[in-house]
């Protein structure tokens, strides 16, 4: 029976590990399931792109109020989350407070993670403020309705509760250790839990040891379920936002990426030795789609970068579309598309790994043409994002199979593409024409 509290912690611990791992692994077969590979290119300046962008946040501060908030929470996760390594240790061997022999610096380190932990609590009480008492704009956008605006809450709910369980723990263990009660190492500072110490007073050893001890067990037991809460929630970005800045676009923000099939075609059309009429081999396979239409026709980074979407709602808040009544959302198009490609993998976990054919796909049943023709190719949702996503990247695509495909591009455009083939301008002038505005007095 002694070591029955370890058994159970290991259980738990393995369970919750296993788990996750699952998850991660189906996160990595969906985002697979999209063309080309990962680029490879320029890793150094990919590694500081990492760096300064997910891990410096310098895009989040851009918004200095959200941008500290943002800061102090990640830093809390990030800091706090230390002293997880020393909860599995005691978990694991029954020890307690394992790390206390560093002297000064376990009391710096204790005391730095209390100070966090409230900092914490406040930026996650004026997010919740932010959400549903101010209402901001961004966060109250019909996309954000239902799951999105549940999740957002529970979020911050969960961290609440975590930091909460954090000092309550460190108060009852500070108010045992004052107590000189055995196996309560006397180690660390808590400049925060100390002021709630009184809430001990009168109780029996027993009781406080008690609540030390669920406060601990609901703190690393917390833990392990957020982690694996993180699949099915936006704060998967945690996660993805360094491999998501590593491999994000290294070009021009205004270049656009030449269709390889296209390429293909312009190439035999100006080679002088092609034949023009040689049929294609009979083993030959099917010509690459133009564009895309679902999910498996984008590639590895675009299904990647809908992963890794915060929805905090920065791309469409600056896009001029949307703030002009149009319907795009730029976040619209992210969130559509992870709910496409969870919808294309839960058909694969029900069919043994392979998809079957469901009468679905991206365009027309999640996003809508209208969405994609509103777009004007500004690039302001990509400057936005915090987190190097490229909406305007899906967008294009999507509206590349429209029209190369489909030839469903709307009026004006095909007006233009028809002057531009028989004028060589976008205008409808004649080639001999086209400068005679110059002698207009």
């Amino acid at each position: 029976m002694q070591y029955l509290p370890n058994v159970i912690f290991l259980i738990i611990l393995l369970a919750g590990i296993g788990y996750f791992t699952r998850n991660v692994k189906k996160l990595s077969r969906n985002i697979n399931l999209g063309r080309g590979e990962m680029p490879s290119d320029n890793k150094p300046q990919r590694i500081k792109n990492m760096a300064r962008i997910a891990l410096g946040q310098t895009k989040m501060v851009v918004r200095p109020i959200a941008g500290l908030l943002h800061l102090i929470v990640y830093l809390g996760f990030i800091i706090i989350n230390i002293e997880v390594l020393e909860i599995i240790i005691d978990g694991i061997f029954g020890t307690h407070r394992v790390f206390a022999p560093l002297g000064n610096i376990y009391n710096i380190l204790i005391a730095s993670f209390e100070v966090l932990a409230f900092l914490v609590i406040l930026a996650v009480v004026i997010f919740w403020l932010r959400r549903n008492l101010i209402r901001i704009k961004r966060f109250i956008k019909p996309e954000m309705k239902g799951w999105p605006k549940m999740d957002a809450n529970l979020i911050l709910y969960i961290e609440l509760v975590l930091m909460a369980l954090f000092l309550t723990m460190n108060a009852a263990d500070y108010q045992l250790q004052l107590m000189d009660v055995p196996h309560y190492t006397k180690a660390g500072l808590f400049p925060v839990s100390q002021f709630i110490t009184s809430i001990f007073d009168g109780m029996s050893v027993n009781n406080i040891i008690l609540i030390e001890r669920i406060a601990w067990w609901m703190h690393i037991v917390g833990i392990l379920a957020f982690l694996n809460y993180l699949y099915y929630s936006k704060h998967l970005h945690i996660l993805l936002a360094f491999p998501n800045t590593y491999f994000g676009k290294l070009t021009s923000p205004g270049q656009f990426d030449n269709l390889e099939a296209v390429t293909k075609e312009v190439k035999l059309m100006m080679d002088p030795n092609a034949d023009p009429f040689a049929a294609p081999a009979e083993d030959a396979p099917p010509p690459d789609k133009f564009g895309a239409s679902d999910v498996m026709d984008l590639s590895k980074v675009q299904l990647l970068n809908a992963y890794t979407c915060t929805e905090c709602g920065r791309c469409t808040s600056e896009c001029p579309a949307n703030l002009t009544g149009k319907k795009l959302s730029p976040r619209k198009i992210m969130m559509d598309t992870r709910d496409r490609l969870e919808e294309v993998g839960s058909n694969m976990d029900a069919n043994k790994g392979k998809f079957i054919e469901d009468g679905r796909q991206l365009l027309g049943d999640f996003i809508l043409p209208e969405e994609l023709w509103a777009c004007t190719s500004c690039n302001a949702c990509v400057e936005a994002c915090p987190v190097s996503i490229d909406p305007l990247s899906i967008i294009i695509s999507m509206r590349q199979y429209l029209v190369m495909e489909k030839s469903a591009a709307p009026s004006d455009l095909n007006v233009m593409m028809g002057n531009i083939e028989n004028n060589g301008a976008p205008w409808p002038f004649n080639q001999m024409d086209r400068l005679n505005w110059t002698d207009e007095s």
